[in-house]
């Protein structure tokens, strides 16, 4: 469905969600954040990517959501600076309050998406999935890896169906897009501690909307890459060009699925 006038809607004041290991955060949808939050933890590429911060060090959070992991990297080093992308107003606002509430000064959250050319773009809000959200959402694959995910996790694959039901309704607007090195030069970036990315088949872009100059301020990327039409080639190929060693995983609860998850490491 499309909202008129082409913007998403907001829906009224932020959630308080206590997640499960106490932290409270401002979100759209509580189970949907108590989720995500469980991709921060031990023993995941995020954990261990904030563990390897240093404080001064500069996060680039692209595809941040509510920014639970630019989050978890200050609460893992409470002086790093945190720089976050969100395109989804409703999204964006959530992640505005709580990195106020957990960053360190200086912190910046840019209400738009990360791409490889700036301008305007289509993009789908899933109000009950909003970690789905993102500029090539295909509600049927959307489905089927959420379907994998619940099957994986020890849900009846009955119940999985029916929660999946409905889930990915969508909500079609126009967003504005910047690109990464555009991001670098706006907030004054001298060195790129950590760059997470998690945008929902739209990672490749991202990387290439990286201009030569700004690839040697780049140390660490974590991203989550679909794997359709060898995208996850790409990206390897791209990182290893820019002399970065990688190593690739695959969440458990994603087998199955071409959901994986890329650690490029480029040595001090």
């Amino acid at each position: 469905m499309s909202s008129p006038g082409g913007t998403v809607p907001h829906p009224g004041d932020p959630l308080r969600q206590q997640l499960p290991d106490g932290l409270a955060v401002w979100c759209t949808n509580g189970p949907a954040a108590a989720v995500m939050w469980r991709e921060m933890l031990p023993p995941g590429a995020y954990d261990r990517a904030a563990r390897r911060l240093r404080d001064g060090s500069t996060v680039v959070d692209v595809g941040a959501n509510i920014g639970l992991m630019s989050v978890l990297c200050a609460r893992t080093r409470p002086h790093v600076r945190v720089i976050a992308a969100e395109p989804a107003p409703a999204l964006h606002a959530c992640l505005v309050r709580n990195l106020a509430e957990h960053a360190a000064p200086g912190w910046a959250a840019e209400c738009a998406a990360v791409a490889e050319q700036p301008g305007r773009l289509r993009f789908t809000y899933y109000p009950e999935a909003p970690g789905n959200s993102g500029l090539h959402a295909d509600r049927a694959a959307d489905d089927e890896i959420t379907l994998a995910f619940l099957r994986n996790s020890g849900v009846d694959p009955e119940d999985a169906a029916e929660l999946v039901e409905g889930l990915h309704e969508g909500v079609e607007c126009t967003v504005p897009a910047v690109t990464l090195s555009d991001l670098l030069r706006r907030y004054d970036v001298p060195r790129v501690d950590l760059l997470k990315v998690d945008v929902e088949r739209a990672e490749l872009a991202v990387l290439r909307g990286i201009e030569d100059c700004h690839w040697p301020l780049i140390h660490t990327v974590v991203a989550e890459v679909h794997d359709v039409a060898g995208r996850l080639t790409a990206v390897q190929d791209l990182l290893d060009r820019h002399g970065f060693t990688l190593q690739v995983h695959q969440y458990p609860l994603l087998a199955g699925t071409g959901g994986y998850e890329l650690e490029a490491v480029r040595e001090r």
